[in-house]
Order: C-alpha cells, then structure tokens, then sequence
C-alpha cells in the first residue's frame, strides 16, 4: 500500500513563515514535506517556472528538466504529472474541439516520450473534466482517440491517468481506460460513483483511491481510506500491492498548514493499511469494527475468535 498526491500543492512556508519564494528551494521543500509524511511517489507540486497546469509548457525540455530537478533533490520516487489533452482541448479557446484535442495529444505525445526516455519511473495524467464526457458518443471518441494518440508507441514508463472533479463513471471504462494506461486514480469525494470505474477495472492494472478532500475543513479519519483501500484491493483479485491511496485533487487553494495536516493524514492512512486488524483497530471509530465495540465506544475484540475486519 503507498499513498501520493494528485495536483498542486500551496508554496511551502520557510522558516520566517513566508512562502517560499524561490521555485527550487519551494520544490525541495515540499519533497521533503512529502518524504515526511511517508508519501512516495513523490511530487514536485507544479511550483517550478512553467508549471502551470493550465499554462503548460510546450517546450518538451523543460518539462524534463523540472522532472530531473525533483529526482535529484528527492530521497525516492518521483512522478511528473501532466495536463491531459482532453481537458486542454474543451478549455481552449476554439471552435474546432476535434483539432485542438488531437494537437495537445500530439504535443503531449512529445513530452511522454522525452521523460520516458529520461528515466522518469511514472507519468501521470491528469483528466479534471473527464466527468463532462458522459453518454455523448462523440465525447467519448474524442477522449479515446486523444489519449490513444499520446500514447502511441510510448513505453519505459508506468503510464497512469488521473480523474478528478467529478463522476466520470458514465463514460465507460471502455472510454477512460482505451490507451494503455497501468493505473487509473479516481476522485472518490467528488465523485463518489467512480466506484464503477475501480471495479471494471482490470485486476492487472493498478487503483489509486482520492480519498482525501480538497476541502480544509473535511474531517481526514483513516476509517473511510482504509475501506476504500480493502474495497478497492479486493475488486478483481487485485490485491494490495496494487493499490493506493491519493488525494481527490490538489491542495493549491489550501494554506500550506492545512496541506501539510493532510498529507499527514494521508501517509498515516497508509501506514495503517498494512498493519493487522488488532494494532489499527485503537486509531478507528468503534463503528467501523462491529456492532460491540460501536457500544462500547472502543475495540472490543471477540472472545476466543479472531477479530473480524470490518472491511470488505
């Protein structure tokens, strides 16, 4: 079981308790805040010079260059995450959607290739408005031709697609999952019905559950992330060492305070995950156990038998 972000982080706060205003030393400092946490893969947070998702670079060498910083500055894993063509495509300023989608495949295409070539371990691509896509056949094409064009060819690297913003269940796995991605990420509080999409998804392919809000005032308990990894481990055999906990979606709107508790939560969740049933059981609400220890407002395991999981 792991745990990683999805999306942007705020600039991390240095020791006069200012952001950080310096690109590489924010970029260091987020690794290391993230490392902390026992998050990994790790990520830069989009705080370098031109990455902006909604603002990405076209210049392939700087996406790679901002990956190689991070690598070098980080002790594990880290991921580069990229804005994917269907979303860039309905956000343009375009009459010809078709035209547009296709040009930010081919342009992405390029970047893909240049970090796979580089080493990058994992590329991630992140689809916000995959949710508008639903039933309309011709969204649903647009989409798959789009991701399947990036992707062309491509290899060297764990290639994941990331859902956020909303229900994107409606599309199909057919749809999301048509270019040959080995993970798929879903928001899971935004749209909670991308449940779908976890369970049609093949158990070779790896799940990365968004379990934790973008909100700052959501309660971040590792009882919900801890159901939604064992859910989520269990659906087509595919196992633990296949899934993940994530976020469901970025921190950037949050202050680096409330990002940093989050974080926490989520590495925390993670490190539960792996542990048996009696030693996770103290950090849960006694309603995620069963009924006895609910009552008795605490663990209560059973007598002479072995603790039930409450988790499926």
């Amino acid at each position: 079981m792991f745990a990683t972000l999805l999306g942007a982080l705020p600039r991390p706060n240095g020791a006069d308790g200012q952001p950080i205003a310096d690109d590489d030393e924010a970029v260091a400092a987020v690794l290391a805040a993230q490392a902390a946490a026992g998050l990994e893969p790790l990520t830069d947070g989009r705080l370098r010079a031109g990455g902006a998702f909604w603002e990405p670079s076209r210049d392939a060498a700087i996406v790679v260059d901002a990956w190689r910083f991070a690598a070098s500055r980080a002790d594990g894993v880290v991921k580069q995450a990229l804005p994917g063509p269907y979303t860039l495509g309905r956000r343009a300023d375009t009459e010809d959607r078709d035209a547009s989608t296709l040009t930010w495949a081919r342009l992405l295409r390029e970047q893909v290739s240049a970090l796979a070539e580089a080493g990058c371990p994992l590329i991630e691509i992140e689809e916000p408005d995959a949710h508008r896509i639903g039933e309309d056949p011709a969204e649903r094409r647009r989409f798959a031709e789009a991701h399947m064009a990036m992707l062309e060819g491509i290899g060297g690297a764990h290639l994941s697609l990331a859902i956020t913003g909303g229900n994107a269940d409606t599309a199909g796995i057919e749809t999301i999952l048509a270019a040959p991605y080995a993970s798929l990420a879903v928001d899971l509080i935004n749209g909670p019905d991308n449940w779908r999409l976890v369970t049609s998804t093949p158990g070779d392919r790896g799940i990365i559950c968004g379990v934790v809000s973008t909100s700052a005032a959501s309660d971040d308990a590792p009882d919900l992330m801890l159901w939604a990894a064992a859910y989520a481990s269990a659906s087509e055999g595919r196992g633990a060492t296949r899934v993940g906990l994530g976020t469901a979606g970025g921190f950037g709107e949050l202050s680096w305070e409330a990002a940093a508790r989050k974080m926490q939560a989520l590495g925390e969740a993670a490190r539960l995950a792996q542990l048996p049933l009696s030693e996770v059981a103290p950090h849960l609400d006694p309603r995620a156990i069963d009924i006895k220890s609910a009552a008795m407002g605490r663990y209560v395991p059973r007598s002479g038998q072995r603790p039930r999981r409450p988790l499926p």
